[in-house]
């Protein structure tokens, strides 16, 4: 299959364990020529080995850059994205990576006030770096569970004005964030870790102006929710029916089949994957779709069958 005009092929040329579930990758040309630069906060969307993109953040520094270094956890519930990178990758893997984009860049601000929880360390690493290298005043406040599944560790630690808090999963032990956010100052804030601390900081904020507070989320919608049933999809062109089990999206399905999919974000807020519905009801779950849309239209990575089963053409 030909590749996009803005997707690269790029190799691993290091493999590095960080924690137990956190491993660092670092890509290159084949070449070693120069690759697209990119300002902090930037991500890259790689093709994993399970054929699942996804999205991680750039570490390393972008101004004129002959490597993308990422950092993947392994997740507990991964449908084959973080899983096949650690399963599968190794030094000198070839991957399908496109070109960096940013929606979390820095904003020239006084101070700015740096929150990364676990693995959302990642972009905000870069953030402190950069803004260590050109002396401006940050705050970091790195939290984790514990020191063993913290990435980045002695990196973090040795920047000025930074506090790592360990909670060992006990809630009572949380980082108390209301003194930085009790009264409104001049610093942008920058987030970036699991759901349970980004909305936290969402509720602690919201007395700021609008624009002071920004997240990074790859999240997007989920795909598969625990009360989802298996339905059919019946391919319009070539008349196929390939059965979506509960546990995969339709996408995830097509592509398991051996169907070419085009497919980007796979978490319902790009619109690459968006297919004509020809027949059925469908359950949206994107970000994407206007309303005068979904009666023609369905994003296959994360929307299903409301009821019965659906016919699209890809």
């Amino acid at each position: 299959m030909e590749l996009p005009d803005d997707r690269m092929i790029l190799t691993v040329t290091q493999r590095k364990t960080l924690t137990k579930d956190i491993a660092e990758f670092t890509l290159a040309r084949e070449d070693g020529g120069s690759l697209p630069p990119f300002a902090p906060g930037a991500h890259i969307t790689v093709e994993t080995p399970s054929g699942a993109m996804r999205r991680y953040s750039l570490v390393n520094d972008g101004d004129a850059p002959t490597t993308y270094v990422i950092a993947v956890k392994k997740e507990p519930a991964s449908r084959g994205g973080s899983a096949s990178m650690h399963e599968s990758v190794t030094e000198g893997t070839t991957l399908n990576v496109d070109a960096p984009e940013n929606e979390f860049e820095l904003v020239d601000a006084p101070k700015h006030l740096l929150i990364a929880g676990g693995i959302g360390i990642t972009p905000i690493l870069s953030m402190a770096r950069k803004l260590g290298a050109d002396g401006k005043p940050f705050t970091l406040i790195y939290c984790t569970r514990s020191a063993e599944e913290t990435a980045y560790l002695d990196e973090v630690a040795a920047l000025p004005g930074c506090t790592i808090h360990h909670d060992n999963g006990d809630i009572d032990a949380f980082y108390d964030f209301w003194d930085h956010f009790e009264t409104p100052g001049k610093e942008h804030v920058y987030c970036c870790g699991p759901a349970p601390l980004m909305e936290e900081i969402k509720a602690l904020s919201g007395h700021w102006s609008e624009g002071r507070v920004h997240f990074e989320d790859f999240a997007g919608v989920d795909a598969v929710r625990a009360d989802d049933m298996p339905f059919m999809v019946k391919l319009a062109g070539s008349g196929r029916q390939i059965e979506v089990p509960a546990n995969l999206s339709i996408l995830e399905a097509l592509r398991a089949a051996g169907e070419k999919t085009v497919s980007s974000c796979e978490s319902g807020t790009c619109g690459t994957c968006k297919c004509r519905l020809i027949e059925g009801e469908a359950d949206h779950r994107d970000l994407v779709l206007m309303d005068e849309e979904k009666d023609d239209y369905i994003m296959i990575c994360v929307s299903r069958a409301k009821a019965g089963d659906l016919v699209v053409e890809l």
